[in-house]
């Protein structure tokens, strides 16, 4: 008899990517700033149908790291329908917004209609009630179930809005038993906003507002467990308006209990939240007397809070060391040091601890384990943040160092002694790919929560990853990759493990990797256990998860049901987008009126080397806002750096980068070395592009949108920049390579020190540096070299945001998605010998600090995204590199429908 698939009963959410909010999922931050009521750029920029502007405010939401987005076109002086529609359109064909679920918030049931024609995935409604009586909520809520949404229902019916702590439960119960009983739908679909209300208004029959809005949220989640609870956060503190200080102090106050409570989400600006441990004490207690209406008989707590706001000022804090630590316990001294990423003092304290305890192990696995516990506990409660955990594990090399001598002396004289049983995991870059930052980054922070890490490098094969697994009966095997061709490597990874009977559970991460692609190619290869993790953040409860005897059988039966649930749905798939023939996108190619157009000339064709570039010349081009993505803070750069949340940190981090590279500079730690070249080219073809070349000429293959455009948009391919041949004319082509080599030795140095703070930073600036040449020569070359953009004059801030003419696409990213073509642009340059560039099995670049691109100078050129083909393209384009088709689909594998 074949097993039922029992789906766990979650509230399950989708933009593009899909958002499922589990019993362990921490609070999620609905994004704010898209509500014409409650931003006034973003209500400046719809009343002036200025959309497409619009939609940075949107992207700002998710990179500050909104997960549910909030929309509301509610404003007297626009038609609500129309602009709820258009935005909501633009905003669809935007992946990186599109990806989280929307939340279509209106008063009026006309806007969440339309809204709900426009948006994919599963998005919420905000809100449904019954203040115009049962039969138009039951009406409203089948309407919302038909376009798949959950329903935020708010304590609002006939006699008005719930404000005490009973009306809340009552309404919503009321509610609950329609919903489920009437209508049909799923209880986990339910989302209920008890109403947050203002308080310290100076009324005493408000007080109580907070305390009703957590009790009730407490009775909700026991009578209707499956059910959620939102509400908008900043209604609590409307009283304090103006007062910045006081207001962030009390949202994250009420976060702290509601969230304790039950609450799961809220409508809040999470760049405005200050720390709950970081708030002046006496400000902190004088916020929970008024949340929690203690002490405030005759008002007494709201007019202390009201009196002390007047006092508070928002300025920056003056930085004073404090050394009062020193003078506490050993104990608390390290786990002082471990939070603090302090290492001034760590040998010393740690000799001290050492001659404390009756074996150096007991050193590791008492204070500095409980220390490390601290450091876990705030990262995964947002307290600390990335760059502040790997400073953690900076320290807890240094003392382990300290120890490890004692430790060995110990074992020779007692052989038999205890060894440490912490869990291993084993880590490794897959063949064939050598980046590997997010993968030290992981190692580091699952190292700062006791597992011991056993770390391959890059480029390991397969037999290598398994051997290693076995002889070091490691616990977990996880692997990283960055570019598409990984992600077969790692399906022949688990199929592997399979063959040969292994147990591990195995962990899936990298920038190229998704949940959806984990489901359905490599877990299928794997009966024990493939999970994505998505970030550094997540691995700890994931490993967690995985090495628990209580936890691992239910967790694996859930992420296995809810991956055949994603296989299940892309095999069934019904297609959402519209896709034209072949023949027919190559007939809408990009409209150019070549028979007007100037060729400009570059000043030379061949190749110019550009060996040890000046790296001061180079570093005016970094873009920053990448810098920080990597340490896992998100936010526009400067901004980022006075940023409420992680503002003090990314300063901090800004200067240390800054720092190194000082250092890097200053003592040539690194060389930069780059190629670039023009030649002569035309299309000969819709998608191909003939170069004229010394030895023989090169034909560039083009890949071409098939996507179903509305009129007057083309399907473009990169041969639509390149005159056509029988035109007559000569048209030019360029590429370049650059490089950033001489890493290795310092990265050496740093992993002896037990530096992974510096290591990692080091391999991050490498990177930027590499990204910043190209940009350098791109400008050189539109500027000088081609010359087509002489009087071109661009900030920096500018060109990355590609406000140049012309585009600089790179093999194996959207506009080009083959790597193969690598092969023909390394040929045009000179080879591994010209450009310092090692192109490995998977068409990875080594070294990883390497970027490598074609330059088109056509005014109309512009960057874009192939997507997905279709089989007819497929075909065509197979016969035209002269491959098989298994081979073209190995390389094209991410853009096959």
């Amino acid at each position: 008899m074949q097993d039922t698939v029992v789906i766990k009963p979650y509230l399950r959410l989708s933009g593009l990517e899909p958002l499922v909010i589990r019993p362990e999922t921490n609070f999620v931050n609905v994004g704010e700033r898209t509500n014409v009521t409650g931003s006034k750029k973003f209500a400046r920029l719809i009343k002036e149908n200025k959309y497409e502007e619009a939609l940075s405010v949107a992207r700002q939401q998710v990179e500050n790291g909104a997960q549910i987005l909030d929309v509301n076109m509610d404003d007297a002086l626009l038609d609500g329908v129309q602009a709820m529609t258009t935005f909501l359109n633009l905003l669809q064909s935007e992946p990186d917004i599109a990806k989280i679920p929307i939340m279509v918030d209106s008063s009026k049931f006309e806007i969440i209609e339309a809204g709900l024609k426009c948006v994919q995935g599963k998005c919420i409604v905000n809100s449904i009630s019954m203040k115009e009586g049962e039969e138009k909520f039951i009406q409203q809520a089948i309407i919302c179930q038909s376009y798949g949404a959950s329903v935020i229902v708010m304590a609002f019916d006939e006699k008005g809005q719930a404000d005490t702590e009973q009306r809340k439960v009552e309404i919503c119960h009321r509610a609950y038993k329609i919903l489920t009983e009437k209508v049909g739908f799923d209880p986990q679909d339910i989302i209920f906003d008890p109403n947050i209300f203002a308080i310290a208004t100076g009324l005493e029959e408000h007080n109580n507002y907070g305390v009703d809005f957590i009790e009730a949220t407490k009775k909700i989640k026991q009578l209707m467990p499956l059910t959620k609870v939102s509400g908008g956060v900043s209604n609590l503190s409307f009283s304090f308006r103006g007062n910045e200080p006081v207001r962030e102090a009390m949202h994250s106050v009420f976060l702290y209990y509601a969230i304790k409570a039950g609450m799961d989400m809220g409508i809040v600006n999470a760049g405005q939240l200050v720390v709950y441990d970081e708030i002046e004490p006496q400000l902190r207690q004088l916020c929970e007397d008024v949340i929690l209406n203690r002490n405030n008989t005759n008002n007494e707590a709201t007019e202390k809070l009201i009196a002390f706001a007047e006092t508070v000022k928002a300025k920056g804090k003056e930085e004073k060391k404090d050394d009062a630590w020193r003078n506490t316990s050993v104990e608390e001294r390290l786990k002082h040091a471990l939070v603090n990423g302090i290492t001034d003092y760590i040998e010393a304290d740690t000799e001290e601890a050492r001659l404390k305890y009756p074996k150096p192990l007991e050193v590791i696995e008492g204070p500095l384990m409980d220390g490390m516990g601290v450091v876990g506990d705030l990262f995964g409660a947002g307290k600390m943040f990335l760059p502040q955990v790997v400073k953690s594990a900076r320290v807890m090399k240094k003392s382990v160092a300290w120890l490890t001598p004692f430790i060995e002396e110990e074992k020779k004289k007692n052989p038999v002694a205890e060894n440490g049983n912490a869990p291993k995991i084993l880590l490794a870059t897959v063949k064939g790919d050598v980046h590997d930052i997010g993968k030290n980054i992981v190692g580091v922070v699952l190292g700062c929560n006791g597992y011991d890490i056993i770390d391959l490098g890059v480029m390991v094969p397969t037999d290598k990853i398994l051997e290693t697994a076995e002889k070091e009966n490691a616990d977990i095997i996880g692997l990283s990759g960055l570019i598409t061709p990984s992600l077969d490597e790692m399906v022949h990874v688990a199929h592997e493990m399979k063959r040969r009977d292994m147990k591990q559970p195995l962990l899936i991460g990298g920038a190229t990797t998704s949940r959806m692609h984990t489901a359905v190619k490599i877990a299928p290869q794997y009966d024990n256990g493939v999970v994505h993790v998505l970030d550094a953040s997540r691995s700890v409860t994931v490993a967690g998860s995985l090495l628990s005897n209580e936890q691992k059988k239910d967790f694996l039966t859930s992420i296995k049901t809810e991956y055949k649930k994603l296989a299940d749905d892309f095999a069934n798939k019904k297609p959402v987008k519209q896709y034209i023939s072949f023949a027919d996108a190559q007939d809408n190619k990009a409209k150019i009126d070549w028979d007007n157009y100037t060729v400009p000339v570059p000043s030379f064709t061949g190749t110019k080397v550009f060996n040890d570039y000046d790296l001061k010349e180079i570093r005016k081009y970094i873009d920053w806002k990448p810098f920080f993505i990597s340490w896992e803070l998100h936010g526009n750069f400067p901004d980022i750096l006075t940023d409420k949340t992680v503002g003090t940190e990314a300063a901090k981090l800004y200067n240390d980068a800054n720092d190194l590279l000082d250092k890097i500079v200053n003592e040539k730690w690194l060389t930069a070395q780059g190629v670039i070249g023009f030649w002569q080219a035309n299309t000969i073809a819709p998608d191909t592009i003939e170069v004229k070349y010394e030895k023989a000429n090169i034909k560039l293959e083009s890949l071409r949108q098939q996507i179903k455009k509305a009129a007057g948009h083309p399907n473009l391919a990169l041969s639509d920049f390149i005159m056509p041949k029988e035109k007559g004319k000569k048209d030019f082509i360029g590429s370049f390579s650059v490089t950033i080599k001489g890493i290795e030795p310092h990265i050496k140095k740093f992993a002896e020190a037990l530096d992974d703070y510096n290591k990692i930073m080091l391999q991050a600036l490498a990177d930027r540096l590499a990204e910043a040449f190209a940009e350098c020569l791109h400008e050189r070359t539109r500027k000088e070299f081609w010359g087509y953009g002489k009087d071109e004059s661009l900030t920096n801030e500018e060109l990355i945001k590609e406000q140049y003419t012309g585009i600089r696409p790179a093999p194996g990213y959207p506009a080009c998605p083959d790597h193969t073509e690598k092969y023909k642009l390394f040929e045009l340059l000179g080879g591994e010998e010209a450009t310092g560039i090692h192109l490995t099995e998977s068409l990875a670049m080594y070294p990883a600090a390497s970027v490598c691109g074609w330059y088109f100078s056509h005014p109309q050129s512009q960057y874009f995204g192939v997507g997905k083909i279709q089989k007819d393209q497929l075909d065509d384009y197979a016969q035209r590199k002269g491959m098989s088709i298994e081979e073209a689909e190995r390389w094209l594998r991410p853009i096959l429908e």
